[in-house]
């Protein structure tokens, strides 16, 4: 089963056992967050990392992640 998340990113049971990829890769997105999140640039990663994506594509994850974080909620219990 595949789930197209956005026109970057996928989510496909057949490739990397469903783990959030870009479209016609199996670069997993998580990888390249954790790039960005280490401090290194959109342009190293496309030149150094993985040259398949697109600087597009890339932003297009932090838009997604960006989305899922502003639909979070968090309730706090008393014990």
């Amino acid at each position: 089963m595949r789930i197209n998340l956005n026109e970057f990113i996928v989510s496909d049971s057949e490739i990397c056992g469903g783990t959030h990829t870009f479209k016609g890769t199996r670069i997993m997105v998580w990888q390249v967050m954790e790039l960005l999140g280490a401090g290194v640039s959109i342009e190293e990663i496309l030149q150094n990392y993985f040259p398949q994506i697109t600087k597009p594509a890339i932003l297009s994850v932090l838009t997604y992640a960006s989305k899922l974080i502003g639909e979070e909620k968090h309730v706090l219990l008393q014990e």
